[in-house]
């Protein structure tokens, strides 16, 4: 589905963080009774980064795919923070409120060090662990997303600004983008106040916020599902992530850091193999 149809079949709902009540909107499918898998997004793309993949397991799993706060079509207002500190919190209320208490977690790039919080607080709550690619330890913040971080980017000139989408999503894809995903990942930043929100997200990146986390705390079973030439998040950090939790890591060539786009077939392929080999509770079979 392109990202009008993807907005379209998003639900609303309201979660409470830092004492703030914000709207965030998410695609379910599948049946609520069966396993969860929540995929959360990164910097600076949005659910609609799942489109080829989270709709796949809905005939076996149940399915969440939140847009973060300030991201998509969840609360983009000022007044409220970013951090993936504060993402862990919407995670937590968010599945509180649909009544989930054990997931799996997909997560990508700076939604991945929220879902790391999340693990090493709720290691209960989190039965298997997919990282794509994400923020972890001192891996971030890259220069291109503090760039985006300074005032300067809420006046910045249409044209420029797109220009700096496109270098982000349609340079930064393996090979030639495709266009629809290049559209979708650019629609929810060329609304009006769309500038504002991304330099608000993107001044939100703090090192301290994954170095901090208690990693000998994660009890899930853990899958670094990881583009090999992706220069943002090394595989290297994967590497350590796996052997700091306990997992494996799986490369994935011919990808960039969009791994999920570029290499969107492959991706599913090797998610589905990772939940078939292991339990709903944290074990192999």
């Amino acid at each position: 589905m392109n990202h009008e149809e993807w907005s379209a079949a998003q639900t609303e709902t309201s979660v409470t963080v830092d004492g703030h009540d914000l709207s965030v909107a998410y695609y379910e499918g599948g049946d609520p009774a069966d396993e969860t898998l929540v995929f959360v997004h990164g910097v600076p793309t949005w659910s609609f980064l799942w489109r080829g993949v989270a709709p796949e397991f809905e005939d076996d799993y149940h399915v969440v795919v939140p847009d973060l706060l300030g991201y998509g079509n969840s609360a983009s207002h000022d007044g409220f923070g970013r951090s993936i500190r504060a993402q862990e919190g919407m995670l937590e209320d968010l599945l509180d409120g649909l009544g989930q208490e054990t997931v799996t977690l997909v997560a990508h790039d700076i939604g991945g060090g929220a879902a790391l919080r999340f693990a090493a607080h709720s290691p209960e709550r989190v039965d298997r662990f997919v990282a794509s690619n994400i923020v972890c330890y001192d891996s971030w913040p890259v220069e291109f997303i503090v760039n985006l971080g300074l005032p300067d980017t809420a006046g910045m000139d249409d044209e420029e600004f797109e220009g700096q989408l496109d270098f982000a999503f349609a340079e930064g894809a393996y090979g030639e983008a495709d266009p629809e995903f290049v559209e979708g990942m650019k629609a929810p930043w060329l609304r009006e106040g769309g500038k504002r929100a991304i330099s608000r997200a993107a001044v939100s990146t703090n090192t301290n916020h994954t170095m901090e986390i208690p990693y000998e705390d994660i009890d899930a079973d853990l899958l670094c599902l990881w583009a090999k030439d992706d220069v943002m998040q090394p595989i290297e950090y994967g590497e350590r992530l796996a052997d700091d939790v306990g997992g494996k890591v799986v490369e994935l060539d011919d990808a960039f850091h969009w791994v999920v786009e570029d290499r969107t077939e492959t991706y599913r392929e090797e998610l589905r193999q990772f939940l078939t080999e292991t339990d709903t509770k944290g074990g192999s079979e």
